[in-house]
């Protein structure tokens, strides 16, 4: 009897954008896995010249890319003799998301992310999205693009993949809401004294997941959790009030879905970001054998529990922006770039991080900002002002924060 082929679908070309971070790393492991089923034609990076050119000698792209200008000539020299072409620059990103390719994966971390994704997007590419600051930033402009474009976006991030999975198990006219889980962070059961006294490495010690240190950070304050919500409520056509959040420490279950007739359907995996990243890479099949089984007998327990608004008060202020709309949501993800950045460089304590948030969107209010951007450069514009109002406000925010 001859051996059953591991997949026999035709090869799938791949975009990767953004792929020397943890979700990139994590979807090499998966092409190298699959062989000449998943073929890599672009890689990008952010300014990691040496790290991108071993990548795409290993991976045999065809072409690789660094935004930052000033990186080229050593991506250039890495990549010598070796046919693989070198460009940088945001121009030559958004040229890579437009080449001809089966899937994108859209991996770049920030606001960064948003105008190579919505060139893939308008190309009508299949664009499996881990870049949430697309939706967060220009979240209706972005989907108008994607129908407009007739382009498919399938979610990456491991809750909106659930979500997606579940949603196949009924008519979208039948739900009633969704819950998104959330595994709490490092500081689930801390008070709120002890949580003021936090430090970056506390912070970044998550209890589940591996991951970059900024959505570490955003994971521990719950951030991560708002911004996730104004995600789901493009992604799914959802209003806020069918869109919930439940902690969820052992973080097995990663979405559910509550459909009218009272049935919860969730999906559930073990914490391996390589679990929806396959599912996206392999849509509508499946990668066998992604990531470890799940032994429900050994994990024995499952434990659910409301989010507290009071320890982290920013998944409030993210359900607050959604509710505003506008320019709200882009505001407030500027904002928490700037506050993650300076909690991590010691200029700014835990609890602050929310408050420079607060304080720059109601400063964003004042001054007016407050249209939903139409174009990619009116959310960067709003994305570029925003932050220059964080940045204002930081002195007097860590001041008060001490």
């Amino acid at each position: 009897m001859s051996a059953t082929p591991r997949h026999t679908r035709a090869p799938r070309t791949i975009t990767l954008l953004g792929a020397t971070g943890s979700v990139g790393a994590s979807t090499i492991d998966l092409i190298r896995r699959e062989g000449s089923g998943l073929v890599p034609q672009v890689v990008t990076a952010h300014r990691n010249a040496t790290a991108l050119a071993t990548l795409a000698r290993a991976v045999g792209a065809r072409v690789a890319v660094v935004a930052d200008p000033a990186a080229y000539g050593e991506l250039k020299d890495a990549l010598s003799g070796s046919g693989i072409e070198a460009a940088a620059g945001d121009a030559a990103l958004v040229e890579a998301a437009q080449r001809p390719a089966d899937l994108v994966l859209a991996a770049i971390t920030g606001a960064a992310g948003l105008k190579p994704t919505l060139a893939a997007i308008e190309r009508g590419a299949t664009v499996a999205l881990a870049n949430k600051e697309s939706l967060v930033c220009a979240g209706a402009l972005f989907m108008r693009r994607a129908a407009a474009a007739s382009a498919t976006v399938l979610p990456v991030d491991s809750e909106h993949n659930a979500i997606f999975q579940a949603l196949g198990a009924g008519q979208r006219r039948d739900v009633r809401r969704i819950i998104v889980t959330a595994s709490g962070g490092p500081f689930r059961t801390w008070t709120a004294e002890q949580i003021r006294a936090a430090t970056p490495q506390q912070a970044l010690r998550h209890p589940n997941w591996s991951m970059g240190r900024k959505i570490t950070i955003d994971s521990a304050t719950m951030m991560n959790k708002g911004l996730e919500v104004i995600e789901a409520h493009h992604l799914f056509a959802l209003t806020p009030d069918q869109i919930d959040v439940l902690v969820h420490p052992q973080s097995i279950v990663h979405g559910i879905v509550e459909f009218a007739d009272g049935s919860l359907v969730a999906q559930m995996g073990a914490t391996d970001m390589r679990i929806p990243i396959a599912h996206c890479l392999a849509w509508p099949d499946r990668i066998p054998d992604a990531a470890p089984r799940l032994d429900l007998v050994a994990l024995g327990r499952l434990d659910f529990e409301a989010p507290d608004p009071q320890r982290f008060p920013a998944l409030a202020l993210a359900r607050a922006a959604l509710e505003q709309g506008g320019a709200a949501p882009t505001v407030l993800n500027a904002a928490n770039e700037i506050a993650v950045e300076a909690f991590l460089a010691g200029r700014l304590n835990f609890m602050g991080i929310a408050g420079l948030v607060e304080e720059t969107l109601a400063a964003a209010a004042a001054r007016g900002i407050s249209a939903e951007p139409d174009s990619a450069d009116a959310a960067l514009g709003v994305d570029h002002v925003s932050r220059e109002l964080a940045l204002t406000l930081l002195p007097e925010i860590a001041a008060k924060a001490c």
